[in-house]
């Protein structure tokens, strides 16, 4: 028998009426279905139904259901039960054989057995779905019609996952700003070194993502990278959890257990919130990094350890250090190179792009087809200030994905707050009073803060200042002499 595949999909432009209207948009190529069954009469039949809405193949027996996947790209087989060449073992084995392989058609089989252990025996082994002859062609239309829409989203949804597992080459990072781009390079560049790294940045922005960055860009990529959240371990906890204990150094302790510095020898450590450390526990960490060497709580052997420490925090690490809330010591120690992060307000071009991908992420997770947001959603989300960051955007994200029952999502469908801060015209945000301002005054106050916020992100360092404000080091010295901040 021979088998005719035709190759390139054909377009469709038939568009029916409200009655017998298909959900096949129009202008996509027609989904291709084929039929195998032993009646020629029925098949002949069902095909002259389906023709003008699918792109219809057949075949006899199940050499030629055989045939038909693998080489023709089928998006729907309907399969008779039982036909000459074989019955419930042949149809059984078939759905086996797709199983193991990378076929994704979906299998419909038609039966003039009505008995469920038989519709159960077929759904069992990987049937879509199972229905008895006669058959009403214009039900059929339907559920292959609904198979076909299945088979879209289970498609679409395992690209997303392929793009999201795949790993490039900073990981999860996402953004297309001057200042991720700036970022971008500084990851690659520190991750070459081998000194301690502190990452700066507001709650939300994604400083572990960071970390993982730079450690899987790093010559330790191949060994552990450990991550220690300081703020979430009760103080009571925390040293172990470190330093790892021997067997009866304390109550409970029934065993030797090793801590999180020792499982990264080779590899990264990654304190986050770093700045939560007691003094206490400041001292010791600052004693491991001198001596590359730590002792279990109970212990009296000195563990010889090699990892590089990156630490994370949101706090004023200087102002902490001048109040001597952190150890000055310490501090010179972890803040070798600083990396800073913006926070999300200060890159609202990132917004669409990290909007998509989470609703990508969120949609393959819920087996829903993508959904998108329209622009004057868009523009109320590039407006609000994101006070939780990309965590905050990813929560909505996710939360728009599940209780959005419509594939665009709107205005009305954003949460109030964010309707409330960027629905309005961009003008309203400010305020006139009635007696007017002192326009010279207020702009000078806006340079003012603007500078100011400069030279804290660039750690006092002007070049890097005038980096983030988009001017020459000229102009930022006549600044910064203006505003009294030399």
């Amino acid at each position: 028998m021979t088998l005719a595949c035709l190759a390139p999909r054909i377009a469709t432009t038939r568009h029916q009426g409200p009655r017998g209207e298909s959900s096949i948009a129009p202008g996509t190529p027609r989904p291709r279905v084929a039929i195998v069954d032993d009646d020629d009469a029925l098949r002949s039949k069902i095909a002259s139904s389906l023709r003008s809405y699918f792109e219809v193949l057949e075949g006899r027996d199940y050499e030629a259901a055989y045939n038909l996947l693998q080489e023709c790209e089928l998006d729907v087989l309907l399969l008779g039960l039982p036909i000459a060449s074989g019955g419930m073992h042949e149809c059984t084995e078939l759905l086996d054989r797709l199983d193991g392989s990378e076929i994704d058609t979906l299998v419909l089989v038609m039966s003039s057995d009505e008995r469920k252990s038989t519709a159960l025996k077929i759904i069992d082994a990987g049937s879509y779905d199972y229905f008895i002859k006669p058959i009403d062609t214009d039900v059929l239309r339907h559920l292959l019609e609904r198979a076909v829409e299945k088979l879209r989203i289970q498609r679409e949804n395992r690209i997303l996952r392929h793009e999201i597992s795949r790993k490039n080459a900073l990981g999860d990072f996402i953004g297309a700003t001057d200042s991720m781009r700036h970022l971008f390079e500084s990851i690659k560049r520190i991750a070459r070194a081998t000194t301690n790294v502190v990452i700066r940045g507001e709650s939300g922005v994604g400083k572990e993502l960071v970390a993982r960055a730079i450690h899987e860009q790093s010559p330790r990529r191949s060994r552990a990278f450990v991550s220690v959240n300081c703020a979430a371990l009760p103080e009571t906890l925390i040293e172990s959890e470190l330093f790892g204990y021997e067997k009866g150094a304390f109550t409970g302790a029934a065993a030797t257990k090793e801590g999180r510095i020792e499982m990264a020898h080779q590899g990264t450590l990654f304190l986050d919130e770093i700045a939560t450390l007691t003094p206490a526990l400041q001292s010791k960490l600052l004693r491991v990094l001198e001596e590359r060497a730590l002792t279990r709580l109970g212990g009296k052997k000195s563990i010889r350890v090699d990892f590089r420490l990156i630490s994370a925090t949101n706090e004023n690490l200087e102002e902490m250090t001048r109040q001597g809330r952190f150890r000055e010591d310490l501090y010179y120690r972890i803040h070798v190179v600083p990396i800073f992060v913006p926070a999300l307000r200060e890159r609202v071009e990132d917004i669409p792009l990290l909007s998509d991908y989470f609703i990508g992420v969120y949609c393959a997770a819920n087996g829903l087809p993508v959904k998108h947001i329209d622009a004057e959603a868009m523009l109320a989300m590039k407006r609000y200030p994101w006070p939780g960051n990309v965590r905050e955007l990813e929560n909505a994200i996710q939360r728009l994905v599940v209780m959005t029952d419509v594939d665009t999502i709107t205005l009305r469908d954003l949460p109030p707050e964010v309707v409330q801060a960027g629905g309005g015209n961009s003008k309203d945000r400010f305020h006139l009073p009635v007696g007017g301002i002192d326009l010279d005054k207020e702009v000078q106050a806006f340079e003012r803060r603007w500078l100011e916020k400069a030279l804290e992100r660039a750690q006092d360092g002007k070049a890097e200042a005038a980096r983030l404000l988009r001017v020459d080091r000229n102009r930022m010295n006549y600044l910064c002499r203006k505003h009294g901040l030399d």
